[in-house]
């Protein structure tokens, strides 16, 4: 294991997670401030480590496979957090992230079993930025939607997909339906990006579950 600066870097944005958790899940707008100041200076923390590591010619395989995994348990651990949060946040969205995450962690075990690198794309990019900016606004909505909002009998009704749920919450024409149904629509894109970047790195990466699993080597 090569500890240096990016990777500590990236630890750190490990270590910021049960604080983020612990301030989120305390119902005052001044904690949940908090807890969007910790979550955006972890966000941040994702880009300093690739910087530094560049900049220091510091890029190793162990930061390679810790940089993305920090930021999976950063945005899972999130997502979940909000399961609790929000009556209206499926689990099937949680899971369908979860798993295509999963899928790529194995991709990537495999890709330095093999010796070779997991092909990228700009759209995990794109599906990465547009998880963090939502994660960020979806905060907000929680500091700024006002107190005394009952969803529950909405939800009973529609237990697992809470799409029912979010329309009939859209024609309630409640005063606040927008800050009520913006987590969900969010996660909504959120979960469609995740996925569709999930079977592009299938399309992409194929051969890797093709054995051999592990790098050939050349007998002399």
């Amino acid at each position: 294991m090569n500890i240096n600066i990016p990777n500590l870097v990236s630890l750190v944005r490990i270590v910021l997670i049960p604080l983020f958790i612990y301030l989120i899940f305390i119902p005052t707008m001044a904690s949940r401030i908090w807890a969007l100041v910790v979550f955006i200076i972890a966000s941040l923390t994702d880009i300093l480590d690739g910087w530094s590591a560049r900049k220091l010619q510091q890029e190793t395989d162990f930061g390679k496979f810790l940089d993305p995994m920090a930021d999976k348990f950063l945005v899972i651990s999130t997502m979940i957090s909000f399961l609790f949060l929000d009556p209206l946040i499926p689990l099937w969205m949680i899971l369908v992230i979860i798993a295509r995450d999963l899928l790529i962690t194995l991709m990537r075990y495999l890709a330095i079993r093999k010796g070779t690198e997991l092909r990228t794309s700009k759209f995990g990019k794109v599906k990465t930025a547009f998880q963090m900016v939502s994660i960020i606004l979806i905060i907000m909505v929680f500091i700024v939607r006002g107190k005394g909002i009952d969803i529950s009998h909405y939800v009973v009704a529609d237990h697992y997909l809470k799409i029912n749920a979010v329309c009939e919450i859209y024609l309630s024409e409640h005063p606040q339906r927008w800050l009520i149904i913006g987590p969900f629509l969010l996660m909504a894109f959120v979960t469609l990006l995740t996925a569709l970047s999930g079977l592009r790195y299938i399309v992409t990466n194929w051969r890797l579950f093709l054995p051999p699993y592990r790098k050939e080597t050349v007998q002399e």
